[in-house]
């Protein structure tokens, strides 16, 4: 991956619905060999898919949520049926196994605190958990899909 590859995608994660010739112009090629890159990377899967970044407060789930979760088990087949469990639940939009003091991390999306204890409810009763510790998030200061591109070799 060279520097015309990253300001690709530098500028198709700021807006994948420019056309490829607006692309092209901006890393100083011409439209042809701008498209081939742009199709490699989606062949390597270093473009995964190209979506649509919606404006949450104007779905009416504004409120986020940390949950940050520890269990007595640790085994794989309990960790397959809970992530299956985790999958189904929407309001669930990431989901993390980590090291440290916590076995698991979530994130969750909601309109109100009455919506999320609907989804406590549903994660306390699907998974044997010895602890769930929620934080809501005051006011967000930067969220951003934009990966770092500067580190692709």
């Amino acid at each position: 991956m060279d520097r015309l590859d990253r300001r690709i995608l530098e500028i198709l994660q700021k807006d994948a619905t420019l056309p490829v010739a607006e692309i092209a112009e901006r890393v100083g090629l011409s439209n042809t060999p701008c498209w081939r890159r742009i199709q490699r990377l989606e062949k390597d899967g270093v473009i995964q898919r190209r979506v649509a970044l919606l404006d949450r407060k104007q779905l009416n789930v504004g409120v986020t949520v940390f949950v940050r979760l520890k269990t007595r088990h640790h085994n794989y087949d309990w960790l397959e049926k809970f992530a299956k469990v985790v999958a189904q639940i929407d309001e669930v939009v990431e989901f993390y196994r980590m090291s440290g003091d916590i076995d698991y991390l979530l994130r969750i999306v909601v309109p109100d605190i009455e919506s999320y204890d609907a989804v406590y409810k549903r994660l306390i009763k699907s998974a044997d958990l010895a602890d769930v510790s929620s934080s809501f998030a005051m006011e967000e200061l930067k969220y951003t899909t934009a990966i770092p591109v500067g580190y692709a070799s």
